[in-house]
């Protein structure tokens, strides 16, 4: 058997059909003709004398061999990442990229300023921020499409390395005018008697409110709800009485800029969320991912 297809870019062109899932997707990704795709593609079947996708009407699948070789094909990858950036390091943490994955909430704010802190000490360092769901994110860390995640805790993943685990309460947000902005503290049951503006049903912000509630025998009114957590708060800061939930850290910032206040819940079930930095088990991560992996777990744990 000859390995010579196992070089670029007949695999560049496999991984593109394994992310798309066609021919046709890959190669507008890749600014190619698909018969150019087709022909590395079918090159890798040849000298590896086995299919690597199971072909159907609505795309291409990767077989167990098409898996297999996609493992191996992004491990490689990300060695040369690594070993591009101990050779950079040499010259001191002066360049790299980072891909970060993160919930809505966290992208909102909060690593958006640490970034740029960051940068104020290594600014040749470049970064990717993607907003994903938070079952997306360690599939994006496996696949190497992602070099650190930032989520809320889950059920343990294969192959994910959790960096760091730091709780993350939900807070009553409203304007600094709103009838209990002046409170230090406060219980749903004072809450819900106001409007509320709330994530889709799904969320662990929404998931926690109903069972605190439904515990307590407490009913809601759903002033406005939205899957972007951006619209929420800005809501909140409208006033008119209106409260949304949010984890404080998430927008600290904001809480310094705008007329917003963001007050502690004293129930049991809004102070069960944790939140989790993650990487692949297993993986060196470049110097600059493990150095804002330490950035980004010291800045958190100064939180506490």
């Amino acid at each position: 058997m000859r390995l010579q297809a196992l070089q670029e870019p007949a695999v560049r062109y496999f991984l593109e059909v394994v992310k798309s899932g066609s021919v046709k997707e890959a190669a507008l990704r890749l600014n190619v003709a698909p018969s150019a795709v087709s022909r590395q593609v079918a090159r890798l079947e040849r000298e590896l004398d086995t299919l690597l996708f199971d072909r159907h009407a609505r795309g291409m699948v990767p077989n167990a061999a098409g898996e297999l070789l996609a493992a191996h094909a992004k491990r490689t990858q990300q060695d040369i990442e690594r070993v591009a950036s101990d050779i950079a390091g040499l010259r001191g943490l002066r360049s790299g990229h980072v891909r970060v994955v993160s919930t809505e909430g966290f992208a909102f704010d909060f690593l958006p300023t640490l970034i740029s802190r960051f940068r104020e000490k290594y600014e040749g360092i470049r970064f990717h921020l993607e907003v994903c769901t938070p079952s997306d994110i360690p599939r994006r860390i496996r696949d190497g499409e992602a070099d650190v995640g930032m989520t809320l805790s889950a059920l343990p993943e294969p192959s994910i390395k959790v960096e760091l685990r730091h709780p993350c309460p939900i807070f009553a947000v409203m304007a600094e005018g709103h009838p209990l902005a002046a409170q230090r503290q406060l219980s749903l049951r004072q809450v819900v008697g106001h409007p509320l503006g709330l994530p889709p049903e799904g969320s662990s912000i929404r998931q926690l409110l109903d069972i605190s509630c439904g515990r307590q025998g407490l009913q809601y009114v759903q002033a406005m709800s939205s899957n972007h957590a951006n619209a929420l708060v800005s809501f909140a800061a409208a006033g008119g009485g209106s409260i949304a939930f949010y984890g404080e850290l998430s927008i600290r910032t904001l809480l310094k800029t705008r007329a917003l206040v963001a007050i502690p819940l004293k129930d049991r079930e809004m102070n069960e969320r944790h939140l989790e930095v993650e990487t692949l088990a297993g993986r060196s991560l470049p110097d600059a991912g493990r150095a804002f992996v330490r950035f980004l777990t010291e800045a958190i744990e100064e939180t506490a």
